[in-house]
């Protein structure tokens, strides 16, 4: 059982004894250190009630905080000696501990715009965290506001069009200002500049901003005062107040109270009869006070007495023309009465006398009774217009003929007297030639010819006879995978040869074919321009192309519609490494391949196999050997990952061999994995698996107590064999003595050979055998050891003890 206490701001909690025993010992500093980092992570939520600091920003970096040391109730200097550190969430440190007293200090410029946005309050949580013991104290960060940021409008200036007949009262809510500051520092108020008309209301949204209104308080007259100019101001509440303003221009609408009024009551001019047809006679003007529509004067003949009428008018301009040729000797002179008309129905008139000059010249005159500028095409024989031509002159010279242009598609039909009909020879079509320019011609048969021509434009209006036109029948579209959400993929384009709403083409996804497909997460598209998107990132692994159907229609009545076929093609992008099959990788004790030191090269070892998720070169594999324990010994094939040897095994060679294997893929950056092999050489697969040198000798590294009882038990072993070979030599020599009646003597009786054997090979013969067991994996040892056999001398012939004895001497080395 593990526990450790931490202390929050409130007390202490049980987390595992061990730590603060590692925490005491130096040896194993690291180990106590990654356990603290853990547990801290473990309680980065858990604590007491945090402390609370507060700091306004934009203060400057170094800017004193907090005296931690005193905060948290410590001694001085105990936050330098167990290694005291602030963390914030996150990469951003905004405070720091000074080095010399542990002061808690600003690391930066705060702005709490930037850090909370519209957020009040702005806190930001922080951790205190001391070791040797492990605590930590939740606390927290108040960024306070200042008034930095001033009111600001979306324009520079608004307009507004009022009417001149507004009731006081109305309302004209107006765009609100935007203060990025919070609080009291945050807009509080709206005021306008000073003007008898408008006062400003500053109102609450249902968000807590506000917005202006501006309210009418005295009604307009454009005529006194056709535009006012006033200032908004908008104020926050900061001290001193920062502010913003906008200039707001209100245009006042007319309305018809005035009548148009000619600068003369009478006009006076002549002209020549002869004079030809259009010819400016003279310009009238009339002037009317209102505005707009109300203002706009447009003029006409007034009780015309001849329908021959030899004077027109332009509406606009108010020009009086000769639209007829003049006879003297018919009309002396004219009085003609004008009257000019405002967009409201108020008229004013005058009069003009016309006194004609004698000359002897006529010319036909065409007079245009209807006209229709626009015909719908499709249709045939559509009346364009109907006109009548005269001539003042008599006889043969009265007689005048008409005429237009013979390739065009128009026919003129004489009707009864001078009249005559513009029509359609057959259906029209809009999409060949929308407009034409067709210029009637009147001749009369007098000697010189006199002739006179009108000129008029017709339009084709459209109907809706085509559908939407996709520029191709199939599209395709190539995306990379792993694109990012939204990413504009391609774009259709279908047009439509009609014009007006009938030509305005709306684009849509259709029902997929697959049922299963699902589109609508996967492309959208926008209805105006027909630009594809997709709507989150593609897996080429998963989905390597679909079809989308895009169906355009156009906003005729009724609707045309057609569609086209688009194909996307998730292209393949190098984001899956490699990854090995064989041998595995799992952390586990690794695998070792066995290799017959008879083998030979070109010996298969093994095959590594790996596979790559992604397609094309980017799944190309290929093999290569980057480290081995002895260089030149094994290879890899590139292409299919074979570990063979080679050359041919030696003696010389180690037993254990470590291989390091890159497998590596063709895409771009190429994408790697690498896996570890042990290879070890043996005598033939039926030798007993032997175990890997760097684990025995991490076994002994791990446990010196088995080593030192090894040493140990080898001294014992060597001083047991020295003492038994003294004790024989003592009983040898004793035995010749007794024997001869002298020192020792090597005796003629025979020595036991099944006492004590001797080999070529130095190894005791069975009555002197010990037995050692090592356990390395266990830690404990056991020692063994038989006693020895005492050997019962028996009186036996001289020569052969001394014979036995000499054998004995000679293999121990006695002389």
């Amino acid at each position: 059982m593990v526990e450790v206490v931490v202390r929050t701001g409130k007390g202490f909690f049980p987390l595992g004894s061990d730590i603060m025993e590692m925490a005491q010992t130096k040896v194993h500093r690291k180990k106590r250190q990654v356990a603290i980092l853990i547990i801290w992570m473990l309680l980065w939520e858990a604590g007491s009630e945090p402390i609370q600091y507060s700091v306004l920003e934009e203060s400057e970096s170094g800017t004193f905080v907090a005296n931690l040391t005193k905060d948290l109730g410590l001694r001085k200097g105990e936050m330098a000696a167990r290694g005291a550190q602030v963390v914030f969430k996150g990469n951003r440190q905004c405070l720091q501990l000074d080095p010399q007293t542990y002061d808690l200090l600003l690391n930066e410029k705060l702005d709490r715009e930037e850090l909370c946005g519209s957020t009040e309050p702005c806190v930001l949580p922080f951790q205190v965290l001391l070791e040797n013991p492990l605590q930590f104290f939740q606390a927290t960060l108040r960024v306070r506001d200042i008034n930095d940021h001033a009111p600001e409008f979306p324009a520079r200036e608004m307009l507004l069009k009022i009417s001149e007949i507004t009731t006081p009262g109305k309302l004209f809510p107006l765009k609100m200002a935007q203060d990025l500051d919070a609080g009291s520092n945050s807009l509080q108020s709206y005021t306008i500049s000073s003007n008898p008309h408008f006062h400003v209301l500053t109102r609450n949204r249902s968000d807590g901003r506000k917005f202006p209104e501006l309210v009418l308080d005295k009604a307009l007259d454009r005529e006194e005062q056709p535009e006012l100019r006033l200032t908004l101001t908008a104020l926050d509440g900061g001290s001193p107040p920062r502010s913003g303003t906008v200039e707001i221009q209100i245009l006042v609408l007319d309305i018809n109270d005035n009548a148009p009024e000619f600068a003369q009551e009478l006009y006076e001019t002549q002209i020549p009869e002869n004079s030809t047809l259009g010819s400016l006679i003279i310009t009238v003007s009339a002037r009317d006070l209102d505005a707009g529509p109300f203002g706009e004067v447009s003029y006409a003949l007034f009780q015309v007495d001849d329908v021959n009428q030899p004077f027109e008018i332009h509406a606009i301009t108010g020009e009086i023309r000769l639209r007829k040729t003049l006879d003297f000797e018919e009309f002396q002179s004219y009085h003609v009465d004008i009257e000019a008309t405002d967009g409201g129905g108020l008229s004013g008139k005058c009069s003009l006398v016309i006194k004609v000059l004698d000359v002897n010249d006529n010319t036909p005159q065409l007079t245009m009774s209807s006209f229709t500028s626009a015909i719908p095409e499709n249709l045939p024989e559509i009346i364009v217009a109907v006109f009548s031509v005269s001539d003042a002159d008599s006889g043969q010279n009265q007689q005048v003929i008409c005429s237009i242009d013979d390739n065009l598609p128009f026919l003129l039909r004489p009707s009864v007297e001078n009249f005559y009909t513009l029509v359609t020879n057959g259906a029209l079509d809009r999409e060949s030639q929308a407009e034409y320019n067709i210029t009637i011609t009147v001749s009369d048969l007098g000697t010189p010819r006199l002739k006179t021509q009108h000129n008029i434009t017709v339009t084709v209006s459209d109907v809706n006879d085509n559908a939407p036109a996709f520029s191709q029948t199939t599209y395709t579209l190539r995306v990379r995978e792993n694109n990012s959400p939204a990413l504009h993929i391609g774009t259709v384009s279908a047009t439509d040869r009609d014009a007006g709403a009938n030509a305005q083409v709306t684009y849509s996804l259709l029902p997929p074919r697959d049922p299963h497909l699902p589109l609508a997460s996967l492309v959208s598209i926008n209805a105006d321009n027909g630009q594809l998107f997709a709507l989150r990132s593609l897996d080429y692994e998963a989905l390597q192309a679909f079809e989308v159907r895009v169906g355009a229609a156009d906003r005729g009545s009724p609707a045309l519609s057609s569609q086209a076929l688009v194909r996307v093609l998730v292209l393949d992008d190098n984001d899956n490494a490699p990854f090995v099959l064989y041998p595995l990788q799992n952390g586990s004790a690794p695998c070792t391949e066995l290799v017959p030191r008879a083998a030979e090269a070109g010996y298969l070892v093994t095959k590594v196999v790996a596979v790559d998720g992604d397609s094309g070169q980017n799944a190309w594999l290929s093999f290569q050997l980057l480290k081995a324990t002895e260089p030149g010994l094994f290879g890899v094939w590139a292409h299919n990952g074979e570990v063979r040897t080679a050359r041919l095994l030696s003696e010389r060679d180690a037993v254990r061999h470590r291989l390091l294997v890159l497998v590596k893929d063709n895409g771009e950056p190429p994408l790697s994995a690498s896996v570890t092999l042990h290879v070890l050489l043996v005598d033939g697969f039926s030798q007993p698996y032997l175990p890997l040198p760097d684990v025995a000798a991490a076994e002994a590294r791990a446990d010196p107590l088995t080593v030192y009882l090894v040493i140990a038990l080898a001294s014992v072993s060597s001083l047991f064999l020295c003492s038994a070979l003294a004790f024989v030599a003592v009983r040898l020599c004793r035995r010749s003595g007794a024997a001869s009646g002298g020192g020792c003597a090597v005796p003629e009786g025979h020595f036991p050979g099944h006492l004590v054997d001797v080999s070529g090979a130095g190894t005791l013969s069975q009555s002197y055998q010990y037995e050692v067991c090592l356990a390395g994996g266990t830690g404990t040892s056991e020692f063994k050891f038989l006693k020895p056999i005492i050997p019962n001398f028996v009186g036996e012939g001289a020569g052969r003890a001394t014979e036995e004895n000499s054998n004995f001497r000679d293999h121990f080395g006695f002389s």
